[in-house]
């Protein structure tokens, strides 16, 4: 009996260091929020308990308000807000979340005004403002985004200045605008197809 209780403290002491040395679980409400529109919250890997938080697609139903749920969750890297409902005001609620290196926000509502609120998000690496209404007074936001690797720009009202004086700022940052295909499509070269 003697041995059956130290083998059970054992057993009960052990469980109790993996538990410390396993991270938290994702903020329950939040996940059940996101996923009730839609959503998907997930790990990047098995060994990996950072997060992957996926509203692409999920329209009508994803909008401001959700996002005060997402930026609850901690330790989320990559975001797909792609064609939501999402606008400025939302993007005021994730300007905390500095884990980020993944931010989609094409297809969205989100102005030059919006990307202020993402001068604080350091680590992006990845930035997608496909199809927003973005213009070369937005790109002044992102200039001390200086992880920032690959930026995409495609039918946004960035002009070819707006890109170069961006690329100044971050000279190894890839902007992709399109205009090279925009241009093949219209018989243009592609310095005109972008001034």
């Amino acid at each position: 009996m003697k041995r059956f209780m130290v083998s059970m403290v054992t057993l009960t002491q052990a469980g109790a260091a993996q538990a410390k040395s396993q991270p938290a679980a994702p903020d329950r409400p939040s996940v059940e929020a996101i996923e009730k529109v839609g959503g998907r919250v997930a790990t990047i890997a098995q060994n990996d308990p950072r997060l992957e938080v996926d509203l692409h697609l999920q329209g009508q139903s994803v909008t401001d308000e959700l996002l005060a749920h997402v930026s609850a969750l901690k330790d989320v890297i990559h975001l797909n807000l792609g064609k939501t409902k999402v606008t400025d005001a939302g993007l005021e609620q994730i300007k905390g979340m500095t884990s980020l290196t993944r931010l989609y926000l094409d297809g969205t509502a989100i102005t030059d005004k919006g990307l202020a609120s993402l001068k604080g998000l350091t680590n992006l690496t990845y930035l997608n403002l496909y199809g927003t209404e973005i213009t070369d007074q937005g790109l002044s936001h992102l200039t001390g985004l200086t992880q920032l690797k690959r930026l995409y720009v495609w039918q946004t009202k960035v002009t070819n200045a707006g890109v170069e004086q961006l690329k100044k700022a971050l000279p190894n940052l890839e902007i992709v605008t399109g205009w090279e295909e925009q241009a093949k499509e219209s018989g243009e070269g592609p310095d005109k197809a972008k001034q």
